[in-house]
């Protein structure tokens, strides 16, 4: 009976990782609807007249999927959302409410883009989507499956664990992006060095920019390997600054480094071709895979603000070595094949993902070694 009180205590004490995740899948969305955000104009006309549109005589079956899929996991997270604040009448009616305003609030702007086409198809069809995942999560409910996760997190994670599942369940779609490095991501600033002298070309700001002395140089394989290693920890460290117990910390470790290398391995796949899907896999990737998972072993007994500080330090001698490479030519073809070809409709869930995760997990982990984390530390058993 004990037992069952204290945990259903904590259950109650967890926070939903269902809320910063519909927040990133929101945004996500925004990108993807939006994309290339450039050429906004008035057309003359109502942003509201493809409601009342006539239905077009052929659909097509990617875009029909995709318009259903790409809004199921939105309604799958809001229902969880309404549910976990105690609204479980109506957290189907109200998850599908709200995919409906946002995909409604899209096709709206995209009538103020020219490149984009809005679609009362696309609205139904983004309706249609959010309507299944929500009734996923009604049926999971009813089996019971929702609440064994609950207690299955219970057992596993502390109860200030959601920052970190976020961000753990984020990071294989954010590898999914083909990446410079194996598990290197968070390569930025060549990109935001163009970008920045792109936007002030021809105004008086353009001096202002900093000059390097000399180019960036490719990395070696050393540093490479280093990469690879550090890449592939991260998130191990991580999920220690959540887990207690070191038998569930070793099963978590086998799960992510799984999970990364076949992630990278279907990123490999679309950009490519199957045939080359383990083409990355090469010698300093190897030994960098290895060298994460005995380092993951040895760091098994941190305590949680320890595997949190080594994560730190990790992330921040990943993201200095990453920035001083410059992106390969092969590699920035790879980038146009997926930002103007066939996966123009992944680029936004992807691209960001790759790009951002690694800062929001440094601040996150910033957070948790401030004094905040000391009581939270404190007031767990």
């Amino acid at each position: 009976m004990n037992s069952q009180i204290e945990t259903g205590l904590q259950t109650r004490l967890q926070k939903s990782v269902a809320a910063p995740l519909s927040l990133a899948f929101i945004l996500l969305i925004v990108y993807a609807s939006l994309y290339p955000f450039t050429d906004w104009r008035d057309q003359d006309i109502s942003p509201l007249t493809f409601l009342t549109a006539p239905w077009p005589q052929y659909l097509v079956g990617f875009d029909v999927s995709v318009n259903v899929v790409g809004y199921v996991p939105l309604g799958f997270l809001l229902t969880l959302v309404f549910m976990r604040r105690g609204h479980a009448g109506w957290a189907v009616l109200g998850a599908v409410a709200g995919g409906a305003a946002l995909s409604l609030c899209m096709e709206t702007l995209q009538s103020y883009l020219p490149s984009r086409i809005p679609s009362n198809v696309d609205l139904a069809l983004n309706i249609l989507g959010t309507l299944a995942g929500a009734c996923l999560v009604w049926t999971l409910e009813k089996l019971g499956v929702v609440n064994t996760w609950r207690r299955f997190r219970v057992r596993w994670f502390a109860t200030d664990a959601r920052g970190a599942l976020a961000l753990l369940m984020l990071w294989p779609v954010a590898l999914l992006f083909p990446a410079p490095v194996p598990m290197g991501l968070g390569q930025v600033l060549e990109r935001l060095e163009m970008a920045l002298a792109e936007a002030m070309d021809g105004t008086p700001f353009i001096d202002w920019l900093p000059l390097r002395d000399i180019e960036l140089q490719p990395l070696v394989p050393g540093a490479e390997l280093v990469c690879v290693a550090l890449g592939a920890l991260i998130p191990c460290l991580l999920g220690y600054g959540v887990i207690r117990s070191a038998w569930r910390r070793a099963l978590f470790c086998v799960v992510m480094l799984a999970a990364g290398m076949g992630v990278s391995a279907l990123s490999a796949a679309l950009s490519y071709g199957p045939e080359h899907a383990w083409a990355w896999l090469d010698a300093p990737v190897r030994v960098g895979l290895v060298l994460a998972g005995l380092l993951a072993l040895v760091m098994l007994p941190l305590p949680r603000r320890g595997a949190a500080a080594f994560a730190l330090l990790a992330l921040s001698v990943q993201l200095a070595l990453l920035n001083q490479a410059p992106a390969s030519a092969y590699f920035a073809q790879t980038l146009q094949t997926w930002e103007q070809g066939r996966f123009i409709r992944f680029h936004g869930l992807a691209q960001w993902l790759g790009w951002l995760w690694p800062y929001a997990a440094l601040l996150y982990l910033l957070a948790r070694l401030s004094g905040r984390a000391d009581a939270l530390d404190a007031a767990e058993p």
